[in-house]
């Protein structure tokens, strides 16, 4: 049975202090308050930050508290075909970098300049956090991200050297009740915290004891994961043998199968040669797929291929029809130029391309603006929100296929896709393409996305675009469909007058929330973007791919070239638009800290800075992020006026948000200053939501007495 989540009070509030159903809170303002928890919170400025354990006493101590709500990922794992337990081979990518924890352990995002980020998710199926930590939690923003791509998200639970075989002497050579302890903690906390399962990495000797137990733990361990975490996986790694001895094989065999049997997969060392594997297929049977060979990309040891290499190792795995598990990818932004870090991911990704089979989306809605989950810059739909470096994991968008797409034949036509940071429509960054249209044919198209969607009757794509100086090139969504037997595709007509023939088929009884999503269609729209939008009646159809077409204008014969950039694309069910929104509720102020910002300006009170931690209720799969606003000053005891536009704070992936350090007036004497926070809900479907649907709560503040 789950223990119940322990909260923390928020603060004062009386049955009067309600202002148009939004709750008020009132405090004092004080600068002695006890420190945050240093488990959940940056010790310099109280943001929430993801953690790890480091001992056996920290995990069977580990219980769900209120503030463990931050780490709780938002973003269930999406479906996908095909699923992780069908028998093609795998991509594994285990991210090891730098000991773990660095820029990605601020949920709610950093100001960083030239992150790590990681794009090319359509190729990958499970994602291994690693770090040398006992208990490494994959940060959430990881979570968050791979899961909106279907991608599986592990774990680590690791021991090492002396201390580590202190720790595994401990529950593993008594008896059955303390690696079932053990055990029960490590699935727990995969469902508590939203991620997939654990790789089990002993990486210290053991006593035959401890040895003779380890099955069974691993057993137990895999069972009780697949209960609470459907589709989970627990891996083993190729370190200790059946015997106890610490001792890397590079390969499954008689010494260590006993281990494979007990979970779901084998995690190899990196020195195999191709007799290894060669020996391996007679150890697997049919669990080819299950057997992932390890490559270091940093080609520490006697290894084949690594760095930009590494598609030799790959292309030898393939041809004995194993899964990979690729170690520490990051070595492109470690070891070469920052400067050019996303040309050289993008190489390295590409000389791998021909190894890696891209796994379909298979649900709605489905809607990116291909934010990379940072930028130079923030941008909502067009508008400018704020300049400088900016850093959140959670906030990555599905990204495409990237790579180049070239005409068959003798055809000169082809297309490159690219991620950019130079502008942007939502987020930081978009998709940009740049491409040929030769004499002899009439447009070019990429793909971007590979679906396998079972499609409602009617749905409505949209496609942001613009196109870097003027051209004559036409630009559109191409689909293609499924089950051709049975699918019926009625007539994809654009939703303005703009580029084409025909008009919109108009619903009977035009809703509010489509009216909001069709209402920029055919426009001009802030920045030189333009959104374009199509209706399309289908039956019996499953939607497979997405794709962009570029093509000449009528008449033209001479060599046309383009750079297009795309901001973004929805495709979404009527059925969704349709259904009410739901509303913020419940907003509450807690854990309110106040700091002086600075030395008192000559007859006032030295300005302040206010943290506090907000709190709502709002079913989260009907979401896909909150915005946090705030607007406020002091000496202001009555209601702000709704004129006064918002500043927006943040965004937070889960029911809480933490405020830091955000500037406020002191108050004068017998002056109240009032704060108030906005939460706006981000619907999946991708369209604002007015402010007087947001959330509320206001803070009143006083001076100490």
């Amino acid at each position: 049975m789950e223990a119940p989540v322990v909260a923390r009070p928020p603060g004062r509030r009386t049955k009067e202090d309600e202002e148009e159903g939004e709750a008020v809170f009132r405090e004092v303002v004080s600068f002695t308050r006890a420190p945050l928890p240093g488990r959940y919170y940056d010790k310099d400025t109280s943001t929430p930050i993801s953690f790890y354990l480091s001992s056996l006493e920290e995990l069977l101590a580990w219980a769900p508290l209120m503030d463990d709500g931050f780490n709780v990922a938002l973003e269930p794992l999406r479906c996908r075909q095909p699923p992780l337990s069908s028998h093609r081979p795998r991509t594994l990518l285990c991210h090891d970098m730098m000991g773990g924890y660095l820029d990605d352990r601020f949920i709610q995002g950093s100001a960083v300049p030239n992150p790590y980020c990681f794009y090319h998710w359509q190729s990958i199926d499970v994602f291994v956090y690693f770090s040398h930590r006992m208990v490494t939690i994959p940060p959430v923003g990881w979570t968050n991200t791979a899961h909106r791509h279907g991608v599986c998200v592990l774990g680590t639970f690791i021991t090492e050297w002396n201390e580590g075989k202190r720790v595994c002497e401990a529950f593993l050579a008594g008896d059955e009740h303390s690696y079932q302890a053990v055990a029960d903690q490590l699935a727990r906390m995969a469902q508590f915290f939203g991620f997939d399962g654990w790789l089990i990495n002993i990486e210290n000797a053991l006593s035959a004891a401890a040895v003779g137990h380890l099955p069974a733990f691993l057993r137990y361990l895999t069972t009780q994961l697949h209960r609470q975490v459907p589709g989970g996986l627990v891996l083993w790694y190729d370190s200790v043998l059946q015997s106890g001895q610490l001792k890397w094989q590079d390969e499954l065999n008689e010494q260590n199968r006993v281990f494979f049997d007990s979970c779901d997969g084998f995690f190899t060392n990196y020195n195999w040669q191709e007799e290894h594997l060669e020996r391996m297929r007679g150890q697997a049977g049919e669990r080819l797929a299950d057997i992932y060979v390890g490559v270091d990309v940093f080609a520490r040891g006697n290894v084949v291929g690594g760095r930009f290499d590494t598609d030799k190792s790959l292309e030898l795995i393939r041809k004995h029809g194993f899964s990979v598990a690729l170690f520490a990818p990051g070595w492109v932004y470690e070891c070469l130029e920052k400067r050019d870090f996303f040309k050289n991911q993008d190489k390295f990704w590409s000389l791998l391309e021909r190894y890696l089979a891209p796994h379909s989306t298979c649900s709605l809605p489905f809607v990116t603006s291909f934010c990379l989950g940072m930028g130079t810059r923030r941008v909502c739909y067009g508008q400018e929100e704020a300049v400088g470096p900016w850093y959140h994991l959670s906030a990555q968008d599905i990204q495409p296929l990237f790579g180049e797409h070239r005409l068959g034949g003798d055809g000169q036509g082809w297309v490159k896709t690219h991620c950019c940071l130079a502008d942007a429509w939502h987020g930081g960054s978009s998709l940009l393409l740049r491409g040929v249209i030769p004499p002899e044919v009439g447009n070019v198209a990429v793909r971007l996305f590979s679906l396998q969607v079972p499609l409602p009757p009617r749905i409505f794509l949209s496609m942001v675009y613009k196109f870097e100086g003027p051209t004559d090139v036409g630009v559109g969504l191409e689909l293609t469909t499924g089950d051709a037997g049975s699918c019926h595709v009625g007539g994809i007509s654009v939703l303005s007058d703009t580029g084409s023939r025909h008009r919109p088929q108009p619903l009977r009884v035009p809703p509010t929330k489509l009216a909001r999503w069709v209402g920029r269609c055919g426009q001009m729209l802030s920045g030189g973007w333009v959104q374009r939008c199509y209706e399309v009646s289908l039956r019996g159809c499953l939607l497979l791919d997405l794709l962009v077409s570029f093509s000449r204008p009528p008449g033209s014969q001479e060599e046309k070239s383009f750079v297009c950039r795309l901001g973004e694309i929805q495709v979404v069910g009527a059925d969704s638009l349709l259904a009410p929104l739901p509303q913020v509720q419940a907003v509450t102020v807690s854990l309110v800290h106040w700091r002086r910002a600075g030395s008192e300006p000559e007859g006032r009170p030295a300005p302040l800075q206010l943290s506090c931690s907000l709190h709502w209720s709002y079913p989260l799969p009907e979401v896909r992020c909150f915005r946090v606003h705030c607007r406020g000053r002091a000496g202001v005891a009555s209601p702000l006026p709704a004129l006064e536009e918002p500043v927006f704070l943040g965004l937070a992936f889960a029911n809480q948000y933490r405020v830091v350090d955000l500037a406020v007036e002191a108050p004068g004497p017998g002056q109240d200053g009032r704060v108030q926070f906005l939460v706006e809900p981000v619907p999946k479907e991708g369209f604002l939501v007015p402010a007087a649907e947001w959330g509320r709560a206001t803070l009143l503040y006083s001076g100490p007495e």
